[in-house]
């Protein structure tokens, strides 16, 4: 006999009530792509190879080895957020747009005299405050079409095996339990009944209309400490202690509505929310052979993360006054939902390597370019408040190793500067047929006068992706799920004001 009706689940195995999906989280976190100034926005992102800017205290610490002056900026940044979403053949667009400072940054140099014996000429320290990642968005689909399936063929399967004793316990698929949208089959194929049965069915017999709505919050900075050294003017050296911290929320709503059935309508809402701190360090150098060439090479270490999460469900299955026999019930409004679950975890993201070069055309500008390697199989859960097994395997089934391009320019007219970049990001999914890989288009310009500068960038970043509500597997083991395609552009634009002192 079930309890319906405003029922507050007991959490009597704790990981069962663990949101799913925290391989994607580990995949989230892990991203951050090169950010800092509106100089180094606009050439395209590189930055293993160009010293003297306030990014390389984030970016490349051998960079500060360059400055001979100190140097303070602040940047305001604005971003919209566009996501195309296509499902069943029906689109949708959504917008969502902020203003943020992404970057707060100090260098402090300490160079050498030209006098100064030794082959040590000098350096500077670096204080940076900077935003990695930004999560603020809103995408969903609707189909004035009926579905290919419904949820409540995903809980019949996630039940297959669970004891009626136990299934309440069960996540998501125990509230479908608990408000009557799957039942377990009681009787055998000879009518005998059954004790404690572990197979379920549902009387809704019918796919239905589907929609969903997701709403993400958050953002991940990053406090850095570095320095930078100079050595006889040809080989500079740097390190750096980055602490970040990461705010994420999430809210999904997933609806269904039935015709001539039972069932007329159910909802799904979810609501996640997961905050923590990190620690890594970078290492640098630059490197310039001859006077109008520097080469670069980076390793950031991986991000040692410390996350806390909060999640709760709540699930509402509206009946048209229906009779279930079987538990002699009339059946309105149903409504289960969780107690607020909360866990702690630990993530290892993965390390990265760079390297770039820079050509200096004169006085005229330059021409950079940067490479660099991550291996997204290779991020890292743990915990003691649920099995990370499945989600670290995911991890490494799912993502691949990825190589990312980044080419920029500068070109000098007098106190002016004009900026171009362009940026490839690789497709982190493995044996896929869908390209998920970024390429990013930037533009800039720049005055300088005196001791003061001002710099302007637009960044365009397009990618497409996929979302699956859930996952329901046909006999073949393909998933047959709803899926719905994503084409996201996000439009940056930063401003930066510079002051040499």
């Amino acid at each position: 006999m079930r309890y319906s009706s405003l029922i507050v689940l007991l959490l009597l195995s704790f990981p069962a009530f663990s949101q799913s999906g925290y391989f994607e989280d580990a995949f989230r976190f892990s991203q951050a792509n090169p950010t800092g100034s509106a100089r180094i926005m606009g050439i395209g992102g590189t930055q293993w190879s160009l010293g003297g800017d306030v990014s390389n205290v984030a970016g490349n610490p051998a960079g500060l080895g360059f400055f001979r002056n100190s140097e303070a900026s602040l940047s305001f940044g604005y971003t919209d957020w566009g996501v195309d979403t296509r499902y069943l053949g029906q689109g949708r667009s959504y917008n969502t747009d902020n203003v943020t400072i992404p970057n707060i940054s100090a260098v402090f140099a300490n160079p050498k005299g030209p006098l100064s014996r030794g082959s040590f000429k000098g350096g500077a320290f670096g204080i940076s405050i900077q935003r990695i990642a930004n999560f603020n968005n809103e995408f969903g689909y609707f189909s004035d079409e009926i579905g290919n399936n419904s949820i409540l063929d995903f809980y019949i399967q996630d039940a297959f095996g669970i004891p009626e004793n136990q299934i309440e316990t069960f996540g998501l698929t125990g509230l479908a339990y608990l408000t009557y949208q799957i039942n377990p089959v009681i009787f055998d194929q000879d009518g005998n009944p059954i004790n404690n049965p572990d197979t379920y069915d549902s009387f809704v017999l019918d796919n239905p209309f589907q929609d969903e709505n997701i709403l993400q919050e958050g953002s991940s900075s990053q406090i850095t400490f570095s320095y930078g050294a100079n050595f006889d003017h040809k080989l500079f050296v740097g390190g750096s202690l980055g602490i970040r911290s990461i705010s994420f929320a999430s809210r999904k709503i997933y609806n269904e509505e039935f015709i001539d059935q039972p069932l007329r309508n159910s909802s799904l809402e979810e609501n996640l929310f997961i905050n923590g701190a990190g620690v890594n360090v970078n290492l640098g150098l630059i490197y310039k052979p001859i006077d109008y060439v520097n080469l670069g090479l980076t390793f950031q270490s991986p991000t040692w993360y410390s996350l806390n999460e909060e999640y709760e469900a709540r699930m509402v299955a509206n009946y048209d006054n229906y009779y279930f026999e079987q538990e002699d019930v009339t059946l309105g409004r149903e409504e289960a939902l969780t107690d607020l679950f909360l866990s702690t975890y630990s993530l290892r993201t993965p390390l990265k390597l760079g390297g770039g070069a820079t050509f200096f055309l004169g006085k005229n500008g330059f021409i950079s370019a940067d490479v660099d390697y991550v291996d997204y199989s290779a991020a890292r859960l743990n915990s003691n408040d649920f099995n990370e097994g499945p989600d670290n395997e995911a991890i490494s089934s799912i993502y691949s190793s990825t190589v990312n391009f980044r080419l920029g320019a500068e070109a000098k007219l007098d106190i002016f500067r004009l900026r171009g970049g362009f940026a490839y990001f690789g497709d982190p999914y493995t044996n896929s047929n869908f390209d998920r890989s970024t390429t990013q288009i930037s533009g800039g310009v720049g005055v300088r006068l005196n001791s003061l500068t001002v710099d302007f960038a637009l960044v365009n970043q397009l990618y497409n992706g996929l979302y699956s509500s859930y996952q329901v597997i046909d006999s073949q083991g393909n998933n047959v799920g709803p899926v719905t395609e994503l084409e996201n552009s996000i439009l940056n634009g930063v401003l930066t004001l510079g002051l040499s002192f």
